[in-house]
């Protein structure tokens, strides 16, 4: 069985999904907020959406497929809750089961087997019970396939025939087997009965014929017809010919021999038996890591409707589309850590290859390139978007190169460092990716920096990646504006006359200030005392 509930035909594996450049996304973007939000102190759900976050898709229909669970979702957050809260609970306990003190390996793994599947014979009742309880209220392809697969492999027939199996294994009447005599009165195989309660007498008589031994002495020709032996007098040679071979074996010797025949009997099952629990176990946490993501969805969607902030289905669209536009987009973790309503913005950069954002400090540049980002991801990953509308071509490969701390070795120079990065950046990305630049190069002089930032920018676009850019270089900037780029579009942080930000973005040229004297006004004009070196 499988729960395919993040992909159409396969189960979800977090270790080919990890991204090459995910502590890069995570650190820019401030990712790691927007996972805590959505795990809300649950560890498990936290792993899981780190590794679906990051793993972005590319295909518009696989993301419309995880785009139409999570509606279900949604709709029934109870029954999914209980769900997953149900598995968690059998995963647990199962971790709990022991095998045993006992020396013998295939009893021990035999013991716990049936430990195990006495455990999901019950469990997985209850979770026919959900299945059967919620099955017609689900419309998403990937829901009314998980429940249509477990009414059908979890049917009546199927805990009927378990638990009558579970009850044979438990051998309350003892283990009853055949076994071939070989080479010496050596064993080559064992085959175990299904067990038949009775006297002793009538299940002696009822396996006469069962066993064949051949004459195997050394120098004799075997003999023309085979004769049969019982398996209780079969058993009984073999321990016989064990106590000849070491006349001073003790009752303890003798109970291990046949302790260790009793072994080779039910290893076969024991091993078929651990099989088939790890095939159940195998499916509950892959359903349980599947379920773990959409109720990291709901926990962020619940805090974003407490704060009043809107979320939407996005509209995903194939890479060659160029499509980027949004209504009402807003920094999803600004607005988690300042618990608030937060600006958003409309912007529209349908097919274009370059956008350039400039204009004011402190006016909302970095915040609405982390908007960006997060809903891109979020939408990658088949969740809902923060902002009221959202289309955007599915990018193969986001990346971040945000400015850093200068490095503290002193190893290298801050431009040292911001060129090794975006060399690894150039290196990985490919056609229909998109790269977010944050002040990118700004540690030069301009005129060295703007050189440098022109040079990776028209190399980059030409290949076929997005560039989102927020500068202060205004000769990089207008560089390209005067080239009148229809593949170009040029926001500028809103300021006001009175020198207010509004935090908004809008379509217009850039400007050779970045307003620098608003914030020295604000510090020194206000009555406060400069700062000491060091303070």
């Amino acid at each position: 069985m499988k729960a395919l509930l993040l992909h159409a035909d396969r189960d979800f594996d977090p270790q080919a999904a990890l991204s090459p450049n995910r502590t890069g996304l995570t650190e820019d973007l401030g990712l790691e907020l927007l996972f805590r939000s959505m795990a809300q102190g649950d560890e498990f759900v936290l792993e899981t959406v780190r590794a679906v976050v990051l793993a972005s898709l590319v295909e518009p229909e696989e993301i419309r497929y995880r785009q139409q669970v999570l509606t279900d979702c949604a709709e029934h957050p109870t029954a999914v809750r209980e769900l997953y809260d149900l598995v968690g609970k059998i995963l647990a306990a199962e971790r709990k089961i022991w095998g045993g003190l006992l020396d013998d390996y295939a009893e021990g793994l035999l013991h716990r087997s049936v430990a195990v599947l006495e455990l999901l014979s019950e469990s997985l009742k209850k979770v026919r019970q959900i299945t059967d309880r919620q099955a017609g209220q689900f419309r998403s392809v990937g829901f009314t396939g998980l429940f249509a697969t477990l009414s059908r492999d979890l049917d009546d027939d199927f805990f009927k025939a378990l638990d009558g199996h579970l009850k044979l294994l438990a051998f309350s009447d003892g283990v009853s087997m055949t076994a071939v005599l070989g080479d010496a009165n050596e064993s080559p195989s064992y085959l175990l009965l299904e067990p038949r309660p009775g006297t002793w007498r009538r299940f002696v008589a009822s396996r006469i014929g069962d066993v064949r031994t051949v004459n195997t002495t050394p120098n004799q020709a075997p003999r023309t017809r085979s004769s049969t032996l019982s398996p209780a007098l079969a058993l009984m040679s073999l321990i016989a010919q064990s106590g000849r071979k070491q006349e001073s074996s003790t009752e303890e010797d003798r109970a291990k021999a046949l302790s260790d025949l009793r072994g080779r009997g039910i290893s076969p099952v024991a091993i078929s038996l651990a099989q088939a629990a790890d095939d159940i176990l195998a499916f509950l946490r892959n359903l349980r890591f599947e379920l773990a993501f959409y109720v990291g969805c709901l926990n962020l969607g619940g805090q974003l409707a407490a704060l009043k902030q809107p979320t939407c289905i996005p509209e995903p669209l194939p890479a060659g589309d160029r499509g980027l536009s949004g209504k009402g987009l807003y920094d999803v973790c600004l607005s988690l850590s300042m618990k608030a309503w937060i600006v958003p913005n409309d912007f529209d950069a349908d097919g274009k290859s370059l956008v350039m954002i400039t204009g004011a400090n402190k006016g909302g540049k970095s915040t609405f390139l982390r908007s960006v980002g997060q809903a891109q991801l979020m939408m990658q990953a088949g969740m809902f978007v923060a902002a009221r509308a959202y289309r955007a071509s599915a990018c193969d490969g986001l990346f971040t190169h945000f400015k850093r701390e200068e490095d503290v070795s002193m190893r290298s120079g801050r431009l040292d460092e911001e060129l090794a990065r975006m060399s690894e950046i150039v290196d990985a990305a490919r056609p229909g990716g998109m790269l977010l630049a944050n002040e990118s190069f700004a540690s030069t002089n301009e005129r060295e920096g703007s050189e440098i930032a022109r040079q990776i920018v028209r190399a980059l676009t030409e290949s076929g990646v997005r560039v989102l850019y927020v500068t202060h270089l205004y000769d990089l900037t207008h560089s390209f504006f005067v080239q009148n780029l229809d593949s170009a579009l040029f926001l500028r942080a809103e300021r006001e006359n009175d020198a207010r930000r509004t935090f908004k973005v809008v379509e217009a040229e850039p400007l050779p200030t970045s307003y620098g004297e608003d914030l020295y006004r604000q510090i020194f004009e206000k009555g406060r005392r400069p700062m000491a070196a060091g303070q």
